[in-house]
Parts: C-alpha cells; sequence; structure tokens
C-alpha cells in the first residue's frame, strides 16, 4: 500500500510539474529575431570565426543588433556581403579580407598520427577518421578555414587550392557578358560580314 502510495503521489507531482512547464513555456515565450534568421540563411555556415565572431549565428545576431559591419564574412565573400547589406538596407562595403583562392584542407596520410585534434577543431565535420588511425578531409564539406591546421602536433595538414566546381564558379567582371555570349555575337558578326547566314 506504502508503494502505491509513493507511485500515485510521485506521478501526481510529475502532472503538476509539467503542467507548470508547459505554461511557463508559452507565458514566458521569447520569438526569435527573424532578422537574425535572414541574415544567417545568407551566411555560408562554415563557423570558422574568421568574421571574429565564434559562429555564423554569432555573426549574424551581431549584424542585426549593429554591433558589426555587413562585410565580415570572408567565406562568404561578395556575394553574402551585398545580401546582408540588402537585408539590413544599407550601402554595400568592400569585403574586409579578400577571401583569395578557395583552399582545401589535405592530410597527409602517411604523416598523420590520429591524435583526433584536427577533427575537434573542424566547425563543419569535415574530417573524418579514428584515434590512432588515418585522417582524411571530406572535400565537399571543406571550407577552407584552416583551423585544423595549428592543433596538428606533426604538421601533416596543407591547405592546397580547391578544385573549382561549376556550381561554386563566378564571372571575374560582373556586369560583362558571359564569354559564351561573347563568342557567339562574334561569331553572328563574322557570319554576316562574311555574307552567310
Amino acid at each position: 500500500m506504502n508503494i502505491l502510495m509513493a507511485i500515485l503521489t510521485l506521478g501526481g507531482l510529475a502532472l503538476i510539474a509539467s503542467i507548470v512547464l508547459a505554461i511557463a513555456s508559452r507565458v514566458f515565450h521569447v520569438e526569435g529575431d527573424p532578422m537574425i534568421e535572414r541574415i544567417d540563411a545568407v551566411l555560408p555556415q562554415t563557423q570558422c570565426g574568421q568574421c571574429g565572431y565564434p559562429g555564423c549565428v554569432p555573426y549574424a545576431t551581431a549584424v542585426a543588433g549593429g554591433e558589426a559591419d555587413v562585410n565580415q564574412c570572408v567565406p562568404g565573400g561578395e556575394r553574402a556581403m551585398l545580401a546582408i547589406a540588402d537585408l539590413m538596407g544599407v550601402a554595400p562595403k568592400e569585403v574586409e579580407e579578400d577571401a583569395g583562392v578557395p583552399m582545401l584542407a589535405f592530410v597527409r596520410e602517411d604523416e598523420c598520427i590520429g591524435c583526433t585534434l584536427c577533427i575537434k577543431a573542424c566547425p563543419v565535420d569535415a574530417i573524418i577518421g579514428a584515434p590512432k588511425q588515418y585522417h582524411t578531409v571530406i572535400e565537399d564539406h571543406c571550407t577552407g578555414c584552416t583551423l585544423c591546421v595549428e592543433p596538428c602536433p606533426v604538421d601533416c595538414i596543407d591547405m592546397v587550392e580547391k578544385t573549382q566546381v561549376l556550381e561554386e564558379w563566378t564571372w571575374s567582371a560582373p556586369g560583362k557578358r558571359p564569354a559564351l555570349e561573347n563568342a557567339n555575337q562574334n561569331s553572328d558578326e563574322v557570319k554576316h560580314a562574311s555574307g552567310t547566314a
């Protein structure tokens, strides 16, 4: 009988606590800032810290609050800066630091000791491996933030130039016609000048 009473008492207390928590969550609910979410959506989500903040959400929060400029995201480059400037309704600025050629981490596996320090340092989980086993980099996930290089005790990580894929390629001179379009027009002009259709 005593056991049954104890179970009923604990069940009753758990029920009351859950009701109180449900009411408190509705009463004290705070809506997130939609501007932070919109800015975060245009950031590359590298969590690399090159903007001076520990991740994309803290940087988006700082921008929305007027504490950071729109041009501090190096991996996002000009695209992210223009999108953020448009969202904030401010004039575009030069990207704070030239992102340069896209880079990629490369682990020299024959020198890797499997310490896992690079795995812990990678903000996007682009390095795979196990303790005392070779590590390798998942190219599609690596953002080239270089955060894995310094922790490596045997200095077996190199930053190499990332092979540019079509999805990430952009015109070097915005506002000019694409080379293919120019080539087609030049071809048409040559045909017209030669009298061929």
